[in-house]
C-alpha cells in the first residue's frame, strides 16, 4: 500500500520530503477513513492547490491536511445520520431568512428537528464569510471559497510597489461591515482595436486546398522577400541542387511523412519559384544550437554535395523589422497616431495598467464564477486602466456542460455570468475604464473555428467600455501595443520543437517557444496545426500574421505562467534588438481550485515596466 501511495504522488508530480514518515501517516489516514492510494493523492491535491503549497510535501503539512479529513469525514457522517430530505432551494432560503423555521422541515420528529437546526445554524455560520456570486443562493461551501490566502504574489517582473500591500487590502476588504470606497482611475484609458478579422459572421470551414496552398507559398515568399531586402543576404537558390559551393535558400521546416521531427528525418521545403515546391533532407549536425519546428519559415547557410542532403552551417530565423514590415506598417502606425490623438487621454509617453486574465473562469465543480467575482473586486480595488479577460468563458469541456443538465442556453449564461457582472464593473468603476473580451475555440456559444470572430457585443448597451476582439487580434491602449492570441501555441510549439542548446548555455525554453512567435511574426506558425486547433486556411492570411512587434504579447497557456521580457533581433548581424514583454497569465481556475492572473503596469518600455503572477 505504501508503494501505491509513493507510485501516486510521483505520477501527480509530488516529491516527499521526509519519505518514510510521509507515507506512514498516508497509509494510517487511508486505513482509518477506508480511502485508496489515487483518493488520498487527490485529497493533497486539491488541499496543496487551495492552500497555495508547492509540489514538495512535508512532513509538517501533514496535521492540517488530517485535520480537513477528520472534518470531511464528519461532514459524512452528519449527513448520512440525519435521515433527513431537504431540498437544496429550502435548505438555501433557510440560509438566507426568507423561511421560517417551522416551515422548512415538516412533519419531522422534534428531536431530530433540534439536530437539523443545529446543523443549519452551522452551515449560516460557515457562509457568512463567502459573498454569493450573481446574487444566487449558495447551495454548499464550494472548495474555492474555503481556501485562505485568496490573493498571493507567485512572480515578480521588476519591483511591483503595490504587491506589498495586497494582503492588507484584501483583509480590509473582506470586513462585513466595511464598504469599500469608490475611487476614479488617475488617467483614462483611449484604445484603438487595430486587428478585426476575421468579420463577424463570416463564412468558415470552406477553404480548399488552394488556400492551404497559397498560405503556405505566401508565408515562404515573403520571408524570401524579406531577405533579400535586408541587404545581408544573397538571392535564394533552388536547395535540392547539387553544388559544391555555399548557398542560401529559404524554405519550411517539415516532417518526412507523418509524425515527429524527433523520429523522422528534417526536410525543407521551398517555394515553387526557387525549387518547384521540392523538399530535400536538411542536415543539423554542424551547428552548435538551433530550434526548428514544423512549419517554421528559415533562412538556411549551407553546400550540397550531393543534391540529396543540404548541410546547414547556420539557420536565420528572423527578420529584421524594416525588412519585413514593407509599406505597410509605416501607414499602418500614422493611422494609428493620427486615432490616438484625436482622443483626449492620451499621455505623453507609453502607459497603461491592465489586469490579464485567462479562462475558464469558474471551477470545475461548479458554475458559479466565483473566481471571476473575485476578480473583479480586486480590480475595483486596485483600479487598473484595462481588464482584458480572455477564453474560454463558457468552458465546452466543463463537467456540467458537458452532462447537458443545465436549464440555459450557453448565450444566457453568457449575458448573464460575463456580460452581466462585467457591466456592473464597469458601472461601478465609471467612464475612465475599459473592459476587453476575446473568445477561444472552446467557447460553446461561439463559433468552432480559429482564426475566430469577435463576439457580438453591442457597445452601446455598456458605454462603449466593453470591447471584444477577434481571436487572434491586436489592440493600442495609451500608445502601447498589446497582442493576443487563446489558442495554446506554447504548448504546441513545445510538444513539436526540437532543439539543442551550447554547452554552458542557459535553457529558457518558454522565452525561446515566445520568441518563435515573435520571430516568425505569426501567432500560429506551427504547420501542420494540432488536431484541437480549427484552423481555416481561406482566413489565415488576414488574420494570423503582424508586421509589428508588440509592446506586450499574451500568449495564455496550460503551461507554466510567467512574464518575460524578450530580446528579438541578432546583435552580430547589425540588427537593432526589439524588446516585448510576453506574458502567460495561466488560467483563472484549475479544476476545483483557483489559478493565476497577471497585473502589469506598463511605463515606456519592457523594461521599466513592473508586472505580477498572483495566485488566486
Amino acid at each position: 500500500m505504501e508503494e501505491e501511495i509513493k507510485s501516486e504522488f510521483t505520477k501527480g508530480g509530488f516529491t516527499l520530503d521526509g519519505e518514510e514518515e510521509i507515507l506512514q501517516k498516508c497509509l494510517t489516514y487511508c486505513i482509518q477513513y477506508k480511502l485508496s492510494a489515487s483518493d488520498i493523492v487527490a485529497d493533497w491535491d486539491l488541499y496543496s492547490i487551495n492552500r497555495g503549497l508547492d509540489s514538495t510535501i512535508r512532513s509538517s503539512h501533514m496535521g492540517a491536511f488530517l485535520e480537513q479529513l477528520q472534518n470531511e469525514q464528519m461532514d459524512k457522517v452528519r449527513v448520512k445520520a440525519s435521515g433527513l430530505h431537504l431540498y437544496s432551494n429550502d435548505v438555501s432560503m433557510i440560509l438566507n431568512g426568507n423561511y421560517g423555521e417551522t416551515e422548512a422541515i415538516l412533519n419531522t420528529p422534534p428531536d431530530k428537528l433540534t439536530s437539523a437546526r443545529e446543523k443549519s445554524s452551522d452551515s449560516a455560520q460557515r457562509t457568512n464569510s463567502i459573498k454569493l456570486t450573481s446574487e444566487k443562493p449558495l447551495e454548499s461551501v464550494t472548495p474555492f471559497g474555503t481556501r485562505k490566502n485568496k490573493f498571493v504574489v507567485q512572480l515578480m517582473l521588476n519591483e511591483h510597489p503595490n504587491t506589498q500591500t495586497i494582503k492588507a487590502e484584501e483583509d480590509h476588504a473582506n470586513s462585513e461591515d466595511e464598504i469599500i470606497k469608490r475611487v476614479q482611475p488617475s488617467k483614462k484609458c483611449s484604445l484603438v482595436i487595430n486587428r478585426s478579422q476575421p468579420e463577424p459572421g463570416c463564412r468558415f470551414m470552406y477553404d480548399r486546398i488552394e488556400d492551404k496552398f497559397n498560405f503556405l507559398e505566401n508565408c515562404i515568399k515573403k520571408r524570401t522577400t524579406a531577405y533579400v531586402s535586408s541587404g545581408l543576404y544573397d538571392e535564394p537558390v533552388d536547395p535540392s541542387v547539387a553544388s559544391q559551393k555555399s548557398i542560401f535558400a529559404v524554405g519550411m521546416i517539415c516532417c518526412e511523412e507523418e509524425g515527429r521531427l524527433k523520429e523522422k528525418p528534417i526536410l525543407l521545403q521551398s517555394s515553387v519559384e526557387h525549387s518547384g515546391g521540392q523538399r530535400v533532407r536538411l542536415d543539423l549536425q554542424k551547428l552548435n544550437q538551433f530550434s526548428v519546428f514544423p512549419g517554421q519559415v528559415v533562412g538556411v547557410e549551407g553546400h550540397n554535395p550531393s543534391g540529396h542532403c543540404l548541410i546547414a552551417s547556420n539557420i536565420i530565423d528572423y527578420v529584421g523589422l524594416s525588412a519585413s514590415s514593407g509599406e505597410e506598417y509605416p501607414s499602418k502606425r500614422q493611422a494609428l497616431n493620427h486615432n490616438l490623438q484625436l482622443s483626449k487621454a492620451s499621455p505623453d509617453t507609453p502607459e497603461v495598467s491592465l489586469i490579464v486574465a485567462a479562462g475558464p473562469f469558474t471551477t470545475s465543480d461548479n458554475l458559479l464564477f466565483e473566481p471571476l467575482t473575485d476578480l473583479l473586486a480586486y480590480a475595483r480595488r486596485k483600479q487598473p486602466q484595462l481588464l482584458v479577460l480572455l477564453g474560454p468563458f463558457i468552458d465546452s469541456d466543463h463537467p456540467e456542460l458537458r452532462k447537458g443538465t443545465i436549464n440555459q442556453t450557453f448565450d444566457e449564461m453568457f449575458r448573464l455570468e460575463i456580460l452581466g457582472k462585467l457591466q456592473d464593473y464597469v458601472e461601478y468603476m465609471g467612464s475612465t475604464v475599459h473592459a476587453i473580451l476575446m473568445p477561444s475555440v472552446r467557447d460553446a456559444n461561439h463559433d468552432f473555428v480559429f482564426p475566430q470572430p469577435a463576439f457580438e457585443i453591442h457597445p452601446a448597451d455598456f458605454s462603449n467600455q466593453i470591447n471584444s476582439i477577434s481571436n487572434p487580434g491586436m489592440f493600442c491602449a495609451n500608445q502601447v501595443e498589446v497582442a493576443c492570441c487563446t489558442v495554446d501555441i506554447l504548448k504546441h510549439l513545445s510538444a513539436e520543437e526540437i532543439c539543442r542548446n551550447p554547452q554552458g548555455g542557459s535553457k529558457q525554453r518558454l522565452t525561446n517557444l515566445a520568441k518563435h512567435v515573435l520571430n516568425q511574426q505569426s501567432f500560429y506558425p506551427l504547420y501542420p496545426p494540432s488536431e484541437d486547433v480549427p484552423l481555416d486556411f481561406s482566413l489565415a492570411s488576414k488574420a494570423l500574421h503582424f508586421s509589428s512587434i508588440p509592446d506586450i504579447l499574451i500568449l495564455p497557456s496550460d503551461l507554466a505562467h510567467f512574464v518575460k521580457v524578450v530580446s528579438v533581433g541578432d546583435v552580430n548581424e547589425g540588427e537593432e534588438q526589439v524588446k516585448c514583454m510576453c506574458v502567460n497569465p495561466g488560467r483563472l481556475a484549475r479544476g476545483e481550485g483557483g489559478g493565476f492572473f497577471v497585473e502589469i503596469n506598463y511605463r515606456g518600455n519592457p523594461d521599466s515596466s513592473n508586472a505580477s503572477v498572483i495566485r488566486i
